[in-house]
């Protein structure tokens, strides 16, 4: 694959504005960017997102890895990123017999940050068939609430504009070894998991924390990657429940302020 180049669009914009503490002030905030990003396979135009344009090589490796497009990094033969006024698009090599594939799960989707249902064009697209997680991994409580009590530290975005959500990984030893902020939850993790791939990253060793809820779709993204433990800071819907119950997904939500709810196969997490 082709090595990255830095983007001239920004990740946030300075603004003038009205601030009303008693009474109106001019100051300056800063803003989240969000820009349609483009994703497509061999010149097919495939999907279009709004996302944050950072990671965008990972974000688009992720996403064919958790939509299981692709089963591995290696599989994508280049990457290509190119800006326009209108927004970004990410050109994807593969081979032949994975583009192939792509007329049955064919989305051709207006991606909305806040939905990744958004355009699905056939309903059984939603719940496609993966294998159990057999990952052994196991994440004592502690180490749990030391990792949340720490993501700050993570999310200089959020930091600076109060509107991204993020993803972090675990290793096997609980300590926080990447992370990605994006205005999307869903968003966030395929770049988590774009970045983690092209590091040859053992998914069954570690655990993943996102900032948002555990929807069904973050729920389904991990059990496509072999990921054992997912701890939301929110809560999950009762969809990720089931999905997590039956797949043997480590679900974990509202994990703040030394606190936790267990919904889903608690036997991996520990007391000590």
């Amino acid at each position: 694959m082709n090595a990255p180049l830095p983007l001239a669009t920004p990740t946030l914009q300075a603004l003038h504005v009205a601030r009303w503490k008693g009474g109106y002030a001019s100051s300056r905030d800063q803003v989240a960017e969000e820009t349609p990003i483009g994703i497509e396979y061999n010149g097919v135009p495939h999907v279009v997102m709004l996302a944050t344009p950072s990671d965008l090589e990972d974000f688009a490796i992720g996403f064919s890895l958790t939509e299981g497009i692709i089963r591995n990094a290696n599989e994508i033969r280049n990457i290509a990123v190119e800006e326009y006024s209108a927004g970004i698009r990410v050109q994807l090599t593969i081979d032949e017999a994975h583009f192939s594939r792509l007329d049955l799960t064919r989305q051709n989707l207006a991606g909305r940050t806040g939905c990744g249902l958004c355009g699905t064009e056939r309903l059984a697209q939603v719940f496609r068939p993966m294998p159990d997680v057999t990952s052994r991994q196991t994440l004592s409580v502690a180490a749990l609430h030391a990792a949340m009590a720490d993501l700050p530290q993570h999310q200089s975005l959020q930091q600076s504009t109060g509107a991204t959500h993020a993803a972090f990984w675990l290793d096997a030893d609980g300590h926080i070894v990447a992370a990605r902020e994006d205005v999307g939850r869903h968003n966030a993790l395929d770049k988590l998991i774009g970045g983690l791939a092209q590091k040859q990253t053992d998914f069954t060793r570690g655990a993943l924390l996102i900032t948002s809820r555990a929807s069904y779709e973050m729920v389904q993204k991990s059990i496509q990657m072999g990921i054992g433990i997912l701890v939301a800071i929110s809560a999950p819907t009762a969809l990720a429940v089931r999905m997590a119950e039956q797949f043997n997904l480590t679900l974990v939500g509202f994990a703040r302020n030394g606190h936790h709810v267990a919904y889903a196969h608690p036997e991996r997490l520990t007391d000590f």
